[in-house]
């Protein structure tokens, strides 16, 4: 029930520390040593002198491998969090699709079963419910025919009926939005705002109405617009000012060019900012066309320069990343410090999620969910609880 990690360059809150040891027993880290651990009765795993971190969490996780969440079957949710894990994630919070309160209810229904079964891929730490209350000229890939207003009577319904809610993406500026942010606030579920058309005046409304998360900032929301020829804040812009705000970004490279995702990591910082894949049943394949959302009748995506779109080109349609390209984007091609890198991708959704005292940073008490990567981000092993996957 004791390993050792030897020669490692561990990523910790403070700093990189070389030609390291880590010591885990029982599922829980121990210890950290900048020398050889002599340990008797311990298995010892060569780091190779390769990056050790704490295992990636992502917030906006919709599938992979060839399976949605929407699909509503335990097999789908297994399947996900199996080819995540693989690429470094250890925590994620499925996520839904716009969709009936029907099809809501039985995708939580189907959460809970799964919760139980997973037990060879990445820990589900609560679900996201991603809309269906969203501004309609900002769907993106959202199927407008669920779009709609907050109904007070149906998101009791759901809020009653499930516990494992832990986010809801919501436009704050629909009717009803701000009376329905704080009944999630005082349900200690996280308001997010997404899909809007709101402007800064409406934003600071949400923000005091209980919403403290963007989701995937500059993605169906709006920058500077003008009305009648004057000029408005947006989203974005409530975004950088507002301190009491957290922001997700999909680091893809895609959604967000290198200058961007700079951009907001310059405004906000890393204690702000979560690395989301928003990745669909695609990721971790090589399909050229794939569905978001239930395969029965989701939508009809291509796959083409290493993003999801809708077919006639007007909109990306979620991600094919994985976690560890995220980490390689800001790290390689953004130029920011990995362990900053590492604050976004692991700390701060810890942080949000609400999950931080068990996890999301390697340091002694809290779970060993690790994941060792190479100068390329190629993951070489991860760890679970203490238990080697690979």
């Amino acid at each position: 029930m004791k390993t050792v990690i030897t020669n490692g360059k561990i990523i910790t809150p403070n700093g990189i520390v070389n030609n390291a040891s880590l010591l885990i027993e029982n599922g829980i880290i121990k210890a950290l040593s900048q020398s050889v651990m002599e340990i008797s009765d311990a298995s010892y795993i060569n780091a190779e002198n390769n990056y050790v971190s704490p295992g990636f969490i992502d917030l906006h996780v919709h599938g992979g491998g060839g399976y949605d969440f929407m699909d509503g079957t335990i097999e789908a949710f297994k399947k996900v969090a199996e080819i995540h894990l693989h690429h470094g994630t250890t925590a994620m919070m499925p996520t839904t699709l716009t969709s009936t309160r029907e099809e809501i209810h039985s995708i939580l229904r189907c959460y809970e079963e799964a919760l139980l079964a997973n037990d060879k891929g990445a820990q589900f730490i609560g679900v996201h419910i991603e809309g269906p209350y969203f501004a309609m000229q900002h769907r993106g890939a959202q199927d407008p025919r669920y779009i709609r207003n907050p109904d007070k009577e149906e998101y009791t319904d759901i809020l009653n009926n499930h516990s494992c809610i832990k986010r809801w993406s919501v436009a704050p500026e629909l009717e009803g939005a701000l009376e329905f942010g704080n009944v999630l606030f005082s349900k200690n579920i996280i308001p997010s705002i997404a899909h809007t058309d709101a402007v800064f005046d409406d934003i600071v409304k949400a923000v005091a109405n209980g919403y403290n998360l963007v989701t995937h900032l500059y993605s169906a929301m709006n920058g500077v617009i003008r009305r009648n020829a004057f000029r408005y804040a947006g989203t974005v812009e409530a975004a950088f000012l507002l301190n009491e705000l957290d922001v997700e970004i999909i680091a893809d490279g895609k959604h967000l060019p290198v200058p961007l995702l700079q951009l907001v990591y310059k405004n906000k910082g890393a204690d702000k900012i979560a690395l989301i894949t928003d990745a669909i049943r695609a990721a971790g394949t090589n399909v050229k066309q794939s569905i978001l959302g239930k395969k029965e009748d989701g939508i009809p995506v291509i796959i083409e320069d290493n993003v999801a779109k809708l077919p006639d080109r007007t909109s990306f349609a979620g991600s094919v990343a994985t976690a560890n390209r995220l980490v390689k984007v800001m790290w390689k091609e953004a130029g920011i410090d990995l362990v900053e890198v590492v604050k976004m991708m692991c700390t701060t959704p810890a942080r949000i999620a609400n999950v931080r005292h068990c996890m999301g940073s390697i340091e002694p008490g809290k779970n060993a969910d690790i994941v060792i990567f190479d100068d390329t981000v190629s993951i070489q092993h991860v760890f679970l609880k203490g238990q080697q996957i690979f």
